[in-house]
């Protein structure tokens, strides 16, 4: 059993930050789970804490059964993937991933097939002999990977690990990735800042933000009903669009979007309206806006239209094949099936 708990878990470090806050969650065997968030909000040091790097505050990790926080890192029986490959630059792609098994005393057999059977799994074994120089950032990647690979861990940890390489490298390497998790069978955490990443690869993803977890869902999920307006506005590229406003005897009001609820809702004096870029009709619907085109960006099979309403900007994603001319007025019909409705008091969501 490779299942990994952590309960309570808490980082301070001596300047009194808080960097992981009251942590606990429950990473299934065989589970890809990933962390995401954006720069500075904890997910790598509590990938850090689960590895050994770091000494936790108080709470407690569990690896395997295992109260694993006074074990040294290498005796955790995980493996760890960087940002940086922190491959030995003087040795052959061989000796780089065979020199954790022979500091560990595996024998020469031993070390040859394990190593044989990682480069197979992800098809460098024609570079046995390169050094890292010769090597493409993918392929230095893959490297560090098969390094780990060759360890038979109960745990394989990722930090960052695609940061590096040019954003075609990072499909590829992320599709290796999630072909390797099946092909392997074992848990994997995978911490990231970009959520494209998040929600092609995660069996389940845990949003953090200032050291909390703020929602533990699959991407499908995460994406259709967050719990929180920090992971409706998070997850989504472009970001899902907000109208601030108040919720009153049954109405959402506000500068640029007026609608009445279809059922009983309380009041709130602070709420706020998502609704994704996708989920804005500029052909027909019940809600009406007119704004002005501040921007067109043309991907080819869709445009991503900027409008200002007045002094709100809202991002459209139209299909619709027309040219849009700058300052252009145009009216557009929010879904309003497809509404999020939040709470801005304490950030939750609103049933309706």
């Amino acid at each position: 059993m490779s299942e990994v708990i952590l309960k309570n878990v808490r980082k301070v470090y001596p300047n009194s930050i808080e960097a992981v806050k009251d942590v606990s969650l429950t990473i299934e065997d065989k589970e890809f789970i990933v962390f995401v968030g954006p720069s500075g909000c904890g997910k790598s040091t509590l990938l850090r804490c689960i590895a050994g790097l770091e000494e936790v505050t108080s709470g407690e990790i569990i690896i395997g059964r295992q109260v694993v926080n006074d074990i040294h890192p290498k005796d955790r029986d995980i493996a760890m993937v960087f940002q940086n490959y922190a491959l030995y630059p003087h040795m052959n792609v061989y000796n780089n991933i065979a020199f954790g098994l022979k500091t560990r005393g595996y024998s020469k057999d031993e070390i040859g097939a394990r190593v044989l059977e990682a480069v197979k799994i992800l098809g460098i074994e024609e570079y046995l002999k390169s050094k890292p120089r010769e090597l493409s950032g993918g392929q230095r990647q893959r490297v560090a990977i098969g390094r780990a690979i060759v360890r038979h861990p109960k745990v394989f940890l990722f930090d960052e690990p695609l940061s590096n390489l040019d954003a075609k490298m990072r499909v590829s390497m992320r599709a290796e990735i999630s072909r390797l998790h099946k092909t392997l069978g074992v848990t994997m955490i995978y911490v990231t800042h970009d959520q494209t990443e998040a929600m092609t690869m995660g069996d389940r993803i845990v949003v953090i933000d200032k050291g909390e977890i703020m929602q533990v869902s699959d991407p499908h999920t995460l994406y259709f009903k967050p719990e929180n307006l920090f992971t409706g506005t998070f997850i989504g590229s472009p970001q899902m669009n907000i109208f601030s406003g108040a919720v009153t005897s049954g109405k959402f009001l506000s500068e640029n979007l007026n609608f009445s609820f279809t059922k009983r809702i309380p009041d709130f004096q602070s709420a706020a309206v998502g609704v994704r870029p996708e989920d804005i009709s500029l052909t027909s619907g019940n809600i009406e806006i007119k704004g002005r085109v501040e921007l067109a960006e043309s991907l080819g099979d869709v445009t991503f239209l900027h409008l200002n309403l007045n002094n709100q900007r809202v991002i459209v994603k139209t299909t619709l094949e027309k040219r849009f001319q700058i300052n252009e007025e145009i009216s557009i019909f929010p879904n309003i099936e497809k509404f999020h409705i939040f709470n801005l008091e304490d950030g939750k969501r609103i049933e309706f």
